[in-house]
């Protein structure tokens, strides 16, 4: 493995997204230097360097690696980039100012695994990213960077598409919705190939740790958290926008970092929309990673934090992303289909208050317990925790409700887009 280059030190960050990195290869070399000859050794580095998966669950990239490694011939490496949470822009922004750097991790996977073939998979209507990633693979062919065939495809934009075994399910030519696991990718992927699926921040830290090694990839963060990830900030903050931080400081100082005031804060929904409500002296006391927040019942997830401003209503809030939950769902089993549309119900008639609310929060806690835990994916146990969250964090919120009815109509904070649904 290289050494650190003396202009990247192991203490820098940005380490993915500085405004020296460039989308352009010439810029994307001065910075990172050349793609590495070999990725002999690898998966013992990234095991080394301790990197996890940044799309949401957190798996050990070295155990992914030696996985598909593992299997019979004519592997696959699918880099996700389809990022269907509506409240993250990570991926995207990667992709966009640092295309070249996903394209080296992706390469160096593939060969690291031993796989002929990398798809590169962005949302249907992400038209900039796509004309950025077209324009980076050309760069790449002209100068012979295009060791292994990579391709682009473009999935559709609903939220369950980007889950790996949907992924995979569409590009085997089926719709993009989650499968029974076994077998998971890894063991029979695209055209039954072993198949390594990784979201692109992943595979945009690996390039780095084959280019500076563990001990460098450590060089911020913690032992047990190394390394920076990437995080969507929104809401109470005056400079909204995706920033790379390290594990350490608290949610709190992040927030502040980008101009927000935890005094001018409601409540913090951490993971996205699959993610959890906190409170705000859980954010003044908890740092952004991975053990900490699960001491809380939280974790990362996609890297979102959304500050929810005073005086805004973290009810009507959640009551509207758990509507478009359930509206998002793939259509194939009851706990998604009927078990998320009574759950949205039944939170929103908790926003509504009056008395028909009474009984609403004692019935929905008997569904959420019904819901959790079934289904062909993990969709319905994300709903679950979110709204699980709502109720816990906006208890008091639902008392205002049923004496004194909803709060008074305001603009939408979260976005919940119009994708269609499977319906």
């Amino acid at each position: 493995m290289r050494a650190p280059r003396p202009s990247l030190t192991a203490t820098e960050l940005p380490r993915l997204l500085s405004s020296t990195s460039g989308a352009d290869l010439d810029a994307h070399q001065d910075r990172f230097g050349p793609l590495p000859s070999s990725a002999r050794g690898l998966a013992a580095e990234v095991e080394r360097a301790g990197l996890r998966g940044k799309g949401g669950a957190g798996f050990p990239t070295a155990v992914k690696l030696r996985a598909v490694a593992a299997g019979r011939r004519g592997r696959v490496v699918v880099a996700n980039g389809t990022e269907g949470e509506p409240a993250s822009a990570k991926d995207r922004a990667l992709l966009r100012h640092a295309p070249h750097l996903v394209l080296d991790g992706a390469t160096l996977a593939a060969e690291a695994v031993g796989a002929q073939e990398v798809i590169l998979c962005v949302a249907r209507d992400h038209a900039t990213t796509r004309s950025v990633l077209d324009a980076a693979l050309a760069e790449r062919r002209g100068a012979g960077l295009d060791r292994v065939p990579v391709r682009v495809a473009e999935a559709p934009h609903h939220y369950v598409s980007g889950e790996e075994s949907a992924l995979v399910n569409w590009l085997n030519g089926g719709e993009a919705k989650p499968t029974f696991v076994p077998p998971r990718p890894f063991e029979r992927g695209v055209r039954g190939r072993p198949t390594l699926v990784d979201n692109v921040e992943t595979l945009a830290h690996l390039a780095l740790v084959a280019r500076f090694g563990a001990a460098w990839f450590r060089g911020v963060g913690t032992d047990a958290d190394p390394g920076s990830t990437l995080v969507t900030l929104s809401g109470a903050v005056r400079s909204p926008g995706v920033y790379e931080v390290a594990a350490g400081p608290s949610i709190a100082a992040i927030i502040e970092g980008a101009g927000g005031s935890i005094d001018q804060v409601e409540a913090v929904l951490v993971g996205g929309y699959f993610g959890t409500w906190i409170t705000v002296d859980q954010a003044a006391s908890t740092p952004f990673a991975a053990d900490p927040l699960k001491a809380i019942g939280a974790a990362p997830g996609c890297g979102v934090v959304f500050a929810l401003p005073k005086g805004a209503c973290g009810l009507a809030e959640s009551a509207r992303v758990a509507r478009w939950l359930a509206d998002e769902n793939a259509g194939q089993c009851g706990p998604c289909v009927h078990g998320l549309d009574a759950v949205a119900g039944q939170l929103a008639m908790i926003d509504e208050g009056g008395r028909s609310s009474l009984n609403a929060t004692e019935s929905l806690e008997s569904l959420l317990a019904i819901v959790e835990g079934r289904g062909a994916c993990r969709h319905p146990d994300g709903a679950v925790r979110f709204v699980r969250s709502a109720l816990r964090v906006f208890g008091a919120h639902a008392a205002q409700h049923r004496r004194h009815g909803a709060c008074r109509a305001a603009a939408p904070l979260l976005p919940t887009p119009r994708t269609g649904g499977w319906r």
